[in-house]
C-alpha cells in the first residue's frame, strides 16, 4: 500500500499540469493568468493532503478486478485508474471546501480550513466549484473514446446529486441557527449518512472501477452497493465517534459536531437513551458555541456510556459485514476486505 500511495501522489503534480494545460498553452493565457494560478494553489492546498483512502480504493479494486480475470492491468489502464482514483479525490476536496465554508469548520486536515486562509474568504465557494470541474476535464481526457466514458459522466454526476442531497437534508435537520431536536431521530440520521457519505466514498469507488474494466451488469453495481452502502454507514458512525471522541492531533481536525447542532451518531444515541432530566440539559446546551455547554454535552455522552456504546457496535459491525462479504459471489471479495481493513479500529 506504501508503494500504491506513492505511485498516486507521483503523478498528481502532472495531472495538475494537464487541467490547466489548454489555457496556458493558448491566447487565452493572457486573459486568465491570476485565475489559473489561483487555481493551481486551489487544487495543490486542497486535494493531496488528506488519507486518499478513497482515490486508493478505486485502484486497488481496478487491480483486484482485472487480476479476478487474470489479467495485469496495462501501462494506459493503470494510469486511467490512478486518474480516476484522483477524480474521486478531487470530488472530495470539492465537497470539503464547500462544507467547511458551510459549517465553519476550523482545520482540516491539520491545517487551516481553505476559506481560513488569508485573502480567500467565500471566494472558496467559487474555488470548490473550479474543483469539481477539473473531474469532467480528466474524464474527457482519459476516457472520451472508451466505452465507459458515458458510464462514468452518469456515475460522477448521480453520485454528486445524491450527495447534495444528504448535505440537504443534513442542513435541514440541523440549521446553525436553529436548535430543534425533535427533529433528530435514527431514520433521518441514516438518510443523512446514506446520502451524503456512503455512495461517494464507498460506492463510487468501486464502481468506477467496475466501469472502466467493463463490468456494467446493474445485477453486480448492486450487489457492491449492498455491502458498500452499509459499511459507508459504519464510517460515518466512526467519524461523529472521532468528531467527540478523536485526538485532533491524529484525526487533523478539531471536532465541532456538538456546537454545530450536527445530528450525529451520539446525539442520536443519547436521545434514545435520556432521562427527562438529562433531555433538558440536552435540549439546553447542544448547539451552542460555548465552552461551559460543549463540556455538559460532552458529561453527558460520558454518564450515557456512548463510547462504551460505539466499541460494542463497532465489533457487531465488523462481524456482519465479513459475513456480508463472505456471502456473496457477484465480486473478488477481497475488494470489499481491503475497505473493511482499514476501517475497523481506525483512530482518524
Amino acid at each position: 500500500m506504501a508503494d500504491l500511495r506513492a505511485e498516486f501522489l507521483a503523478i498528481f503534480p502532472e495531472l495538475v499540469t494537464e487541467i490547466l494545460a489548454p489555457e496556458r498553452n493558448s491566447s487565452e493565457v493572457q486573459y486568465l493568468a491570476d485565475a489559473l494560478d489561483h487555481m493551481e494553489r486551489v487544487l495543490n492546498y486542497n486535494t493531496p493532503g488528506g488519507k486518499l483512502n478513497r482515490g486508493l480504493a478505486l485502484v486497488a479494486s481496478a487491480r483486484h478486478l482485472a487480476a479476478s480475470k487474470s489479467h495485469t492491468l496495462s501501462d494506459k489502464e493503470n494510469r486511467q485508474a490512478l486518474v480516476l482514483g484522483w477524480c474521486v479525490e478531487l470530488l472530495q476536496a470539492f465537497f470539503l471546501v464547500a462544507d467547511d465554508v458551510m459549517d465553519k469548520s476550523i482545520t482540516r486536515r491539520g491545517q487551516p480550513c481553505w476559506y481560513k486562509v488569508d485573502g480567500v474568504g467565500l471566494m472558496a465557494v467559487n474555488d470548490s466549484f473550479l474543483i469539481n470541474s477539473t473531474i469532467f476535464r480528466l474524464l474527457k481526457l482519459y476516457f472520451g473514446d472508451s466505452p465507459a466514458y458515458v458510464h462514468l459522466l452518469e456515475l460522477f454526476i448521480q453520485v454528486s446529486y445524491q450527495t447534495e442531497l444528504g448535505q440537504s437534508l443534513d442542513l435541514i435537520t440541523a440549521p446553525t441557527d436553529s436548535i430543534d431536536l425533535s427533529k433528530f431521530s435514527t431514520q433521518r440520521y441514516k438518510s443523512i449518512v446514506l446520502y451524503k457519505t456512503a455512495f461517494y466514498s464507498f460506492y463510487l469507488p468501486v464502481a468506477a472501477a467496475m466501469f472502466m474494466l467493463g463490468y456494467s451488469d446493474p445485477g453486480q453495481h448492486e450487489a457492491a452497493k449492498a455491502i458498500l452502502l452499509p459499511m459507508g454507514e459504519y464510517f460515518q458512525i466512526q467519524d461523529d465517534y472521532l468528531d467527540c471522541y478523536g485526538d485532533p492531533a491524529v484525526t487533523g481536525k478539531i471536532g465541532t459536531d456538538i456546537q454545530d447542532n450536527k445530528c450525529s451518531w451520539l446525539v442520536v444515541q443519547a436521545l434514545d437513551r435520556v432521562t427527562d432530566e438529562q433531555k433538558k440539559l440536552l435540549e439546553e446546551n447542544y448547539g451552542r458555541d460555548e465552552e461551559a455547554r460543549i463540556a455538559a454535552i460532552r458529561a453527558l455522552f460520558d454518564d450515557l456510556k456512548l463510547e462504551q456504546l460505539y466499541r460494542e457496535y463497532e465489533d457487531t459491525m465488523y462481524a456482519k459485514l465479513q459475513a456480508m462479504i463472505a456471502e456473496q459471489s457477484a465480486l473478488p471479495p477481497v475488494i470489499f476486505g481491503d475497505f473493511l481493513q482499514k476501517l475497523f479500529k481506525r483512530n482518524k
